[in-house]
């Protein structure tokens, strides 16, 4: 790809303070999360809940405020029919809480997701569990680190695979037959399933090796997340190898293959 775009934003200061908007978000799911959660359903049937959108009404005039020249593509925001200009190719792609269902069912797994998007390529993203205060984050060109709620920080990087016995990441909640056959062709020594954007990171820090995806996704499920994986050495392309690409029409991704070394 070219040199990322960050649209004369410095990489290093812009992504601390998109791990500051993340942490912010965090803070307003949690009250929800510890409460009675109440479900409603959005136009394609997925659910939805008022901490998805009390954390999109945070983000989104948050990332306009920081970056007023860069386009903020929101799930939440989609779904309500605001859906922006991407074509100068640098865009911000949001999921204020990916792993709704998660949510809902009480688990830890959900996440907030910011990613920024230049020439395709996810190049700046951020990535946090609020249940646990957890955070990813990368850049390409910076590296990539996790912090935690106490804000340590560690660089992480991805592993060089053995392909004779290789840790693969799933899903929690999307197994399918095309994803049982990928996986039945490889060595694999374990298997490990987590939700939301939680399986990206696994990779990224070099507790797994691959993360096979063969389930519906929308881009902003995978930016932050790919953006981590790629800062930290990774990769990630379709299954027949080509490089896995945004800013596709309905935002709507295919099946793809997030590796290590």
């Amino acid at each position: 790809m070219r040199t990322p775009d960050f649209r004369g934003h410095d990489p290093k200061a812009l992504l601390d303070a998109i791990a500051v908007i993340a942490r912010e978000a965090g803070e307003v799911i949690l009250p929800y999360y510890r409460e009675e959660i109440v479900v409603d359903d959005k136009r394609d049937g997925s659910p939805v809940t008022a901490a998805d959108r009390a954390a999109d009404a945070l983000i989104v005039p948050a990332l306009r405020a920081l970056t007023p020249t860069i386009p903020v593509v929101s799930e939440e925001s989609v779904d309500a029919g605001d859906i922006p200009d991407v074509s100068g190719g640098v865009f911000w792609l949001v999921d204020p809480l990916d792993g709704t269902k998660e949510f809902i069912n009480k688990r830890d797994d959900f996440t907030v997701n910011i990613g920024l998007i230049s020439d395709g390529t996810p190049v700046l993203g951020v990535l946090l569990t609020p249940a646990d205060g957890l955070l990813s984050a990368g850049a390409l060109g910076l590296g990539a680190w996790e912090e935690t709620a106490e804000g340590t920080r560690t660089p992480i990087s991805v592993r060089k695979s053995d392909p004779d016995a290789l840790v693969v990441v799933g899903s929690l909640s999307h197994r399918n037959p095309e994803l049982e056959a990928y996986i039945a062709s490889l060595k694999v020594a374990r298997s490990v399933s987590r939700g939301s954007a939680l399986k990206f990171t696994l990779v990224a820090k070099g507790e797994a090796d691959v993360y096979p995806r063969t389930g519906p996704t929308m881009e902003w499920d995978t930016a932050a997340g790919h953006a981590v994986l790629l800062a930290a050495g990774g990769s990630m392309t379709t299954f027949d190898g080509a490089p896995f690409l945004y800013g596709k029409p309905d935002f709507r991704n295919g099946f793809f293959i997030a590796k290590g070394r």
